[in-house]
């Protein structure tokens, strides 16, 4: 099996301008835990996930700190900052490496480079656009799809 035969095809995205909590709105309400981020030329600029949520940039230690955990230990100062971050704009928490796949990609070869990554979701490209989107779901149906016995597709 290859990419194209278990990628979702009708990619939800963001643009980069986009605040940060327009993201969150759209990942809620399509229940999903990430976008691409496709500039105004069509282009992938990046993947806004959950995990861009969780941590933020602490410049002074240089280290990644949780916002949530940081807001929900009641912090004052924190919850407020945490609360203003409708203000931020996607590029600004986005991941900028992103890894992609061809359509012919197969998939062995799109599971190791997930595990490599330590990432779920991984954009299919074709001629410079994204064209489709694996996630770890797809890959578990398909998993699952493979495995099925014909008296399996016949009771469910």
């Amino acid at each position: 099996m290859k990419a194209e035969d278990v990628m979702t095809r009708e990619v939800i995205s963001i643009g980069p301008d986009a605040s940060v909590l327009q993201g969150a709105q759209l990942m809620l309400q399509h229940s999903i835990s990430g976008l691409p981020v496709i500039d105004e030329k069509g282009k992938l600029v990046g993947v806004l996930s959950e995990s861009d949520f969780l941590r933020r940039r602490d410049s002074s230690a240089g280290h990644r700190r949780s916002r949530w955990l940081e807001f929900l230990m009641g912090r004052a100062d924190i919850a407020a900052a945490y609360s203003h971050s409708h203000d931020s704009k996607v590029f600004e928490v986005m991941t900028t490496d992103v890894q992609t796949v061809d359509e012919l990609a197969p998939l062995e070869d799109i599971v190791e480079l997930m595990e490599r990554h330590r990432i779920k979701r991984v954009p299919v490209m074709c001629g410079g656009e994204v064209v489709g989107i694996v996630t770890r779901s797809n890959l578990m149906r398909a998993m699952v799809s493979l495995v099925r016995t014909p008296q399996d597709a016949a009771s469910g």
